[in-house]
């Protein structure tokens, strides 16, 4: 075990998939420089400028470059700075990326990364903070990620190098800083995609999240009067983890889900419906969703707050639902 950040164990993972494989490689604006959070800090000086490669500022150019790249063989982790910016290249992943397998009859794959940072941070305000998982997972052909620990972080950005269809790979900004334990193997380390992770086991309810709101809940989980709750990392968002979270709320018989993105038509609607679906005689409570209300993100701290999904509101809705 290494002890890394989450920033640290992302970066680890990344060189250690290009010395392992040369097909891999990665672009976007100031790579050169170590990336704008210093995710890609080093790694031009050991991989050079052909595969830590700087590019103009355009989104659709780098994602239109990656895709084509990925079809004749290589495999390219794109970098997007801020997950809003990548919208500007959402015709060359959904239209382009998602679909090629299936269009081609499996002969043409596109095993890409695209990394994007979401989240709210210090005050970035409403074009630098939005979580868009649930518009990615609606995709047919993508993958979607959503790692929470620095070990995560690194197991699962190995495994999504080595998928061989394209993966939104969303990286928390708030989480950047995070230290954990990290088990580094250059020859394996790998967390498999579509697994969630039992964060804490419980028996009254079952809390469903991902990324940084595993911290929030594990913090509500410890707050005085809070009943008895088990915490799922889904850690990947498509494939979810149905099994793991079906098992929990048949024994629990109560589902919260928590997610950071704007509650209407976030992927906790999914979740909801599923286990209603799947398990509606079984129910204690009706199922229930606790997410961001439908505003920009603002710039002004006290106004952001007010997007923040926070431990006591988790715990007050835990306690309402038992």
């Amino acid at each position: 075990m290494t002890e890394l950040t989450y920033l640290d164990a992302g970066r680890t993972a990344l060189a250690e998939e290009m010395r392992r494989d040369g097909r891999v490689w990665a672009l976007g604006e100031d790579l050169g420089r170590g990336g704008v959070f210093g995710q890609y800090r080093g790694l031009v000086d050991e991989f050079g400028p052909a595969r830590i490669a700087d590019t103009p500022i355009s989104e659709a150019t780098i994602m239109g470059a990656a895709v084509g790249a990925a079809l004749v063989g290589s495999r390219p982790v794109v970098e997007m700075r801020f997950s809003d910016f990548a919208l500007c290249a959402v015709d060359e992943l959904v239209n382009q990326a998602a679909k090629a397998r299936y269009m081609f009859g499996g002969q043409g794959r596109v095993p890409l990364v695209v990394r994007q940072p979401i989240g709210m941070w210090r005050s970035s305000a409403a074009q630098h903070s939005q979580s868009l998982e649930a518009w990615y997972a609606h995709i047919p052909g993508l993958v979607v990620v959503a790692p929470a620990t620095p070990a995560d972080n690194y197991g699962l950005l190995k495994s999504a190098i080595r998928c061989d269809d394209p993966v939104v790979y969303m990286e928390h900004k708030d989480l950047w800083p995070a230290v954990g334990h990290v088990p580094v193997d250059a020859e394996g380390g790998l967390v498999p995609l579509g697994h969630g992770r039992l964060v804490q086991a419980g028996s009254d309810l079952t809390i469903v999240t991902w990324s940084r709101m595993v911290d929030v809940a594990m913090a509500a989980a410890a707050l005085p009067d809070v009943p008895s709750i088990e915490v799922i990392d889904l850690r990947t968002l498509w494939p979810w983890d149905r099994a793991m979270v079906l098992d929990s709320v048949a024994r629990t018989g109560r589902c919260l889900v928590v997610h950071e993105a704007v509650q209407a038509g976030g992927f906790g609607g999914e979740i909801a419906a599923t286990v209603g679906e799947e398990l509606f005689g079984r129910l204690k409570a009706p199922v229930r969703r606790l997410g961001a209300p439908r505003i920009p993100v603002a710039y002004a701290p006290v106004l952001e707050e007010t997007s923040r999904i926070t431990a006591a509101q988790v715990a007050d809705a835990a306690r309402r639902m038992v």
